[in-house]
């Protein structure tokens, strides 16, 4: 049985065409000899009222209700789809296009990634594309999860390279396969009060590579990582991803990472806001971050976020496995802040290997330190219950892997920080539901943390605090939740 989500947003749209503005022609399906019957292959149809669309500039491509099964769809410039409700794009069990040859760059990135072309609807430099109306496009469990895809079988719903000016609208993606949307190389893009229903598929979203996007006002539920930014070399090129929102919306994972940088990585990553979320599953990270390939990752902020159901709350990590041409120099992470996070019930909602809770971990290198974190009214009430002899866990270096599972135990019940300098904790509370006998934090090779009107429950064990190989610690201000002044070790 698959989950469906429940509830649905409700919005009125009124167009008004301004004084001497024409309106846009509109090209309905079912005159291109489109059925809407659930039975005969529609896509031929829906394709010649694209390409008329296109051809007459910026017009509206109608999807009436009903239920059309469809192939491979191709997208063309200067078009709006309105899909309206009660229409059901459904992908047909044959006759998707074939992935297209990528023989020099696939090696960089998993099949997935690589190929742009077997998906129920793709586009090619493709600008001015618009999705509106309350309409689904559904994979109906055709399309594919995995890395051998049958001839005539797809495995993505919506796939854009080289777009520009996109924008979806209240349209909802169902059943999606290895992605509901997958972008790279695009510039551009506005996506509002959409739904992604694939629990039991994998990606959500992936912005591969693209800049100036906004996702706002939506909900996405996936299996693997619900919405994630990525840079890979499956285009033979790596873009700077810049200028990039995610806001006012609901996010689950239900086994892998909620809101996620990598792991591909190989361009770099800037001035990306996450703000007013709620994240209600992620096996692993709820708020991830991980360099593997090269990337400088920085200038990003997360504000007013709640976690739920997460194994693994805040996760940064850099790596080196390096999975780009030119041997990449290690990468940066750099000036990320945190505000406003709270995190309650935080274990993961599936069994995945590994445990079903770590600690939030900070992980950088001995030769690419995390620097400048700031923690700023950060509230997580973590599941507790470790012995005290965890304590003294020292977490494996890991360069080639990047799940939290990786370092397992921490050695703290509230924060492990690794190779960092520059670290701030702001009026911030770290408790745990059942009593545990580690530290709240425990830093290895850190330099410069500072705690400033922080409580922290009070450990079982003999510590509070544990500075290993640190130095340039303050603390002030802060207690334990009751008061109690804080125990610290240094070693």
């Amino acid at each position: 049985m698959r989950r469906r989500l429940t509830g649905a947003f409700v919005a009125l749209a009124v167009v008004v065409a301004p004084v001497g503005v024409a309106k846009a022609t509109s090209f309905n399906v079912k005159d291109y000899g489109a059925k809407g019957d659930g039975r005969a292959i529609d896509s031929v149809a829906i394709d010649k009222a694209i390409a008329a669309a296109s051809a007459a500039g910026n017009g509206i491509v109608e999807i009436p209700p009903g239920t059309y099964l469809s192939r491979s769809i191709h997208l063309k410039s200067n078009i709006t789809i309105n899909l309206q409700q009660g229409a059901r794009i459904v992908a047909s069990g044959s006759g998707i296009d074939a992935p297209e040859p990528n023989p020099t760059y696939r090696r960089y990135q998993d099949f997935g990634h690589s190929h742009f072309r077997n998906a129920l609807l793709w586009g090619e430099n493709v600008e001015n594309i618009n999705f509106t109306g309350k309409g689904v496009i559904d994979g109906a469990n055709k399309l594919e999860t995995g890395e051998n895809i049958p001839a005539g079988k797809g495995d993505k719903m919506l796939s854009l390279k080289f777009c520009k000016n996109v924008n979806i609208t209240g349209v909802t993606f169902r059943e999606a396969g290895h992605f509901a949307i997958i972008t790279n190389g695009c510039n551009g893009m506005k996506l509002d009060r959409i739904t992604v229903d694939s629990p039991e598929d994998r990606d959500g979203i992936n912005f591969i590579n693209s800049s100036n996007i906004e996702l706002s006002n939506s909900t996405i539920v996936s299996s693997d990582d619900a919405v994630a930014f990525k840079s890979d070399y499956a285009t033979g090129r790596t873009f700077l991803s810049e200028n990039n929102v995610v806001r006012d919306s609901t996010i689950e994972s239900t086994e892998n990472n909620a809101v996620q940088f990598g792991s591909e990585t190989c361009g770099s990553f800037r001035n990306i806001q996450f703000r007013n979320l709620r994240i209600t599953g992620a096996s692993k990270a709820g708020l991830g971050m991980v360099s593997m390939d090269g990337a400088v990752i920085e200038d990003v902020l997360y504000d007013n976020i709640q976690l739920t159901k997460t194994g693994s709350p805040i996760y940064l990590h850099v790596g080196k496995r390096g999975r780009c041409p030119d041997n990449p120099p290690t990468g940066k992470i750099r000036n990320i802040t945190y505000r406003n996070i709270t995190g309650t019930n935080l274990t993961a909602p599936r069994d995945i290997p590994g445990d079903p809770e770590y600690a939030s971990t900070v992980s950088g290198r001995s030769d690419s330190k995390i620097t400048g974190l700031t923690f700023d009214r950060v509230k997580l009430t973590v599941p507790g219950n470790h012995k005290e002899s965890d304590a003294v866990k020292s977490p494996p270096e890991v360069s080639g892997e990047y799940p939290p599972r990786i370092f397992g135990v921490r050695p703290a019940f509230g924060f492990w920080i690794r190779n960092a300098t520059d670290v701030k904790f702001l009026d911030s509370t770290i408790e745990f539901d059942r009593n545990d006998g580690r530290p709240a934090f425990t830093t290895d090779g850190v330099q410069d943390i500072s705690l400033n009107g922080v409580k922290v429950e009070r450990s079982t064990g003999a510590t509070d605090l544990q500075w290993r190989k640190s130095s340039g610690t303050s603390v002030t201000n802060s207690t334990t939740t009751s008061g109690q002044a804080l125990r610290a070790r240094n070693g």
